[in-house]
């Protein structure tokens, strides 16, 4: 069996039970950080914890020689560990798939997401969440400034009055970034202040699930120039906001009654 676990938001211990009992029961277990991050604990950490080795595998090796952990699965019973929910990447659902068609029985334990959190946290209504979208490093994507996608997805949810969450970009081992680099929120806001509009409203989310995590609203000009400490960071860029909503970006999110009586619906 291949068994694909959730690890949760922040540490070796925010999965859920469902999640660590499959761990404790697994003969071999596989994990993959290139996509999100535990941002309280390493793999030693998830080790010690677990009581398991863990093969931390690369995006080529999950993506292009998933052979070993496929195989073993043929045999054991095999976790695959990913930060957050396992199912969020499109690249965990075709090891599934590739495991599946060799006949290998599979199931999904899931765990708290970023984008579960940033509702949460923010007091944004989940259901008023359009397309999110992904602002990448200008060095990543060749050339200056915001993707044309990016904005696209930030208006057109606007037109519809629904929120926009901005997944940050991350790189792991890259050698332009000398290793791993997360994309700050004051970063990204800086970037859709210069190339798209310095006065809309931004709400960062910093180390959602993490005991220091930080929320904070403003416009995004000012977002820009706060330090919003460590990884891992989500922007939120909303429509109009629900009375409900304006009230708790004032209380849970520090922002400043002027800008958020022009985001009144």
């Amino acid at each position: 069996m291949l068994t694909f676990v959730g690890l949760g938001l922040y540490d070796e211990r925010s999965v859920t039970v469902a999640g660590a009992d499959a761990i404790a029961a697994a003969d071999r277990a596989f994990a993959e950080f290139y996509t999100s991050r535990l941002v309280g604990a390493d793999v030693a950490d998830l080790e010690a914890y677990h009581g398991i080795d863990v093969e931390v595998r690369d995006r080529a090796g999950v993506e292009q020689d998933p052979e070993p952990m496929l195989a073993a699965a043929e045999t054991e019973d095999v976790v695959f560990l990913t930060a957050g929910d396992t199912m969020i990447s499109t690249t965990h659902v075709d090891l599934r798939l590739r495991a599946e068609d060799r006949g290998v029985e599979t199931r999904v334990i899931h765990a708290p997401t970023a984008e579960s959190a940033a509702s949460s946290l923010t007091g944004l209504q989940n259901y008023r969440f359009g397309k999110a979208t992904t602002l990448p490093f200008e060095w990543a994507h060749g050339a200056d400034g915001v993707p044309s996608s990016v904005v696209d997805a930030i208006e057109a949810n606007r037109e519809r009055d629904l929120h926009t969450l901005c997944y940050l970009d991350i790189k792991v081992d890259h050698p332009r970034a000398d290793g791993d680099e997360y994309m700050t929120a004051s970063h990204a806001a800086g970037l859709l202040a210069d190339h798209w509009d310095p006065d809309a409203i931004g709400v960062v989310v910093a180390r959602a699930g993490a005991p220091d995590a930080t929320v904070r609203a403003n416009r995004l000009a000012a977002l820009a120039d706060e330090d919003f400490g460590d990884p891992l960071h989500l922007l939120v860029v909303p429509g109009d906001l629900h009375h409900v909503e304006a009230d708790a970006l004032a209380g849970l999110a520090d922002a400043p009654a002027n800008v958020l009586d022009e985001y009144r619906d």
